[in-house]
């Protein structure tokens, strides 16, 4: 119960500033981190902190090639390695499924709902149909308008929160 709500309130902290400056500070993060180390330590020992460190690792496994590869930041990754140091390896893995199935969603909704979408449909169905009469339509989409970022955090917190909801209910 207590990892529950120290996990709704690291959350709700990182939302906010994510949505508000594109950041998920470390101030938050890392006192966080050692808090969940040393709660999980009292509670259970060293066999507390093995699942702890578990968690984590695997947490911050998930998104480190994403990272690498320029398309999320640090304190994303960091998030998410933190919310597996408070919930162990099973609740981040369900938690990644959740956060990418939502990530592409809001992706989704981003491209649709931003200037020149109809646009970019127009195009992409001028090109489907050109290749199905057997002739090659180039597709011509804006390359700037593909740049699009969003705070990739709130996707990471929506995952957490479904997989604390699904799991904390019995829903699932």
């Amino acid at each position: 119960m207590l990892f529950n709500l120290l996990l709704l309130f690291v959350l709700s902290i990182c939302l906010i500033t994510d949505l508000k400056s594109r950041k998920i500070y470390n101030i938050v993060i890392f006192p966080s981190l050692l808090l969940t180390f040393l709660l999980h330590f009292i509670s259970d020992g060293f066999a507390g902190l093995g699942f702890s460190f578990l968690g984590f690792i695997v947490g911050f496994s998930i998104l480190l090639i994403p990272y690498f590869l320029g398309g999320m930041g640090a304190g994303d990754v960091k998030l998410l390695a933190l919310i597996g140091a408070m919930k162990g390896m099973q609740f981040v893995i369900v938690t990644s499924i959740y956060m990418a199935l939502l990530g592409g969603l809001i992706g989704l909704l981003v491209l649709l709902f931003r200037k020149g979408a109809l646009q970019r449909v127009r195009s992409i169905i001028y090109s489907l149909s050109g290749i199905r009469s057997g002739v090659r339509i180039p597709l011509y989409l804006d390359k700037e308008g593909l740049k699009t970022t969003y705070p990739y955090g709130v996707a990471i917190a929506g995952g957490a929160a479904l997989s604390l909801f699904y799991k904390g209910w019995g829903i699932l």
